[in-house]
């Protein structure tokens, strides 16, 4: 009896992440990707040319797969709910998924469980806008409730007239109080079928234009009991929400009292995360390996650290479209033979994750050093100094 085969909706980087770990697991991992240059296309096997929001598509992929996953948040509800309703396993469900696809819902769901979130209330004129502006003040924080990344339909607007650009958009938004932040953090949990769960250390997020560019695991100076709460959190989402596999809780880090700190969620995303990339090689499993096994309900893994740091380093694409990256690599492995590179096979565009660097030890500051050092040479093909 041959082993089970995973279908994967979507072919980018988290896709190809998690073909290279369904090999060590000896499964089959099919993807459905968009076009034949996606990331995981270009290195998997089993991979379908189609569309994620045709359901005929969808089921014809679906068709051989033990279950069904995702490395986006783009596939209709209504289309996965007509599969479920044939039979279909798709884990995260429909129902679950909703919570990461849909902001109001989510932060409806969240403020109804008690979990911490900003203030906030849908929109839809400027009117709304306005009137929530006096609760809270200006600036505040507007959203696309549905369909934004990487600060890509985030806007803080300072006044009226800055809001009234947004609302013109005609999009779905939600409105919150701009918190004041002390750094963002992330908790990434598994949760199997069986309600098995297993958490990573919480990590540090460090964003540059909404972007993120560097984590660090453990999160530095985190006290335990945020630690703990962060992670509770996370497991009391993946359980009360029916989360199937991985789910990445980010979190703002905001004052609390007596100097201290609290903690409020900002976003979920229910698949593998940029912010636990650093657990291919600094977990004793991955969050890629993790995803298949609560998706296939296997008995979740070890989710202890490899060394003391951890330093994940995003790569951005340049301003040079055509980077000799096979040359860079090359000197930055005789430089620093215990860098971990990983490339995703994407064109360069300015901003754009092509890749990320991780580097582990026991001084943060020097492992953090490194980090940087090769995710600023592979992008621009000089050393930082200094």
């Amino acid at each position: 009896m041959g082993l089970p085969v995973v279908g994967m909706v979507g072919g980018g980087q988290l896709s190809r992440m998690t073909h290279q770990a369904s090999i060590a697991l000896g499964l089959s991992l099919r993807v459905l990707a968009d076009a034949t240059h996606d990331s995981a296309a270009l290195v998997a096997q089993g991979v379908t040319i189609g569309d994620h929001t045709s359901l005929d598509d969808l089921r014809a992929f679906a068709a051989g797969c033990e279950v069904v996953t995702f490395d986006h948040e783009h596939v209709p509800g209504g289309l996965l709910e007509a599969l479920e309703a044939e039979g279909l396993r798709i884990a995260p469900g429909s129902a679950a998924l909703r919570h990461a696809q849909d902001k109001i819902v989510m932060r409806e769901r969240l403020a109804a469980m008690g979990v911490p979130v900003p203030p906030f209330t849908p929109v839809a004129t400027v009117r709304d806008v306005v009137g929530f502006a006096q609760h809270v003040g200006w600036p505040l924080v507007l959203k696309a409730a549905t369909g934004g990344y990487d600060g890509k339909g985030v806007w803080v607007v300072h006044d009226e007239a800055e809001a009234a650009d947004v609302v013109a958009s005609g999009l779905r938004l939600v409105a919150e109080q701009l918190v004041p932040l002390r750094r963002e953090l992330a908790a990434v949990v598994a949760r199997s079928p069986y309600g098995q769960g297993a958490a990573w250390p919480v990590v540090e997020t460090v964003q540059a234009d909404g972007i993120c560019v560097e984590v660090v695991a453990p999160a530095p100076g985190l006290p335990e009991e945020l630690a703990l709460q962060a992670q509770d959190i996370a497991l009391r989402l993946a359980d009360e929400l029916d989360v199937v596999g991985v789910l990445a809780v980010e979190l703002f880090e905001v004052p609390g009292t007596a100097g201290g700190s609290t903690l409020v969620v900002n976003e979920l995303a229910m698949r593998p995360h940029n912010s636990a990339h650093w657990t291919i090689e600094g977990s004793r499993t991955s969050q890629f390996e993790q995803h298949l096994r609560a998706v296939l309900d296997y008995p979740l893994g070890a989710t202890t650290l490899t060394a003391p740091w951890v330093v994940m380093a995003n790569l951005l694409g340049g301003d040079d479209d055509d980077p000799d990256l096979d040359r860079r690599m090359h000197l930055l492995f005789g430089r620093d033979p215990a860098i971990k590179v990983h490339l995703y096979g994407k064109a360069v565009k300015p901003g754009r994750k092509i890749g990320h660097v991780t580097a582990l030890g026991d001084d943060l500051d020097d492992v953090r050093r490194r980090a940087q050092v090769g995710a600023h040479y592979l992008r621009t093909g000089t050393w930082l100094h200094g």
